[in-house]
């Protein structure tokens, strides 16, 4: 059974993703599932997340050092923010 999560990324990555994916004839969910599946199922045979195996594909993706930004809210806003988005 498939859940659903949200994730936040910036626009640039987002668009550099879904083309990837696109060129892979797959979803950019199941492009995220691919790489945190491979990374779940190796994180404990590598010390650092640059060694692991996807590392090189995600750096294709990505630009510069990643940011983990994170804004206190509440459930409200969150739905707030969500409703604005569609």
């Amino acid at each position: 059974m498939d859940a659903k999560i949200t994730l936040s990324f910036s626009e640039a990555v987002i668009i550099q993703a879904k083309e990837l994916a696109a060129s892979h004839n797959i979803s950019l969910s199941r492009l995220c599932e691919f790489l945190l599946s491979k990374a779940a199922a190796s994180g404990a045979a590598y010390p650092s997340l640059d060694e692991l195996p996807v590392s090189s594909w995600v750096n294709m993706v990505a630009e510069g050092q990643a940011e983990y930004v994170r804004k206190p809210r509440t459930s409200k806003a969150a739905k707030a923010e969500y409703r604005s988005r569609k």
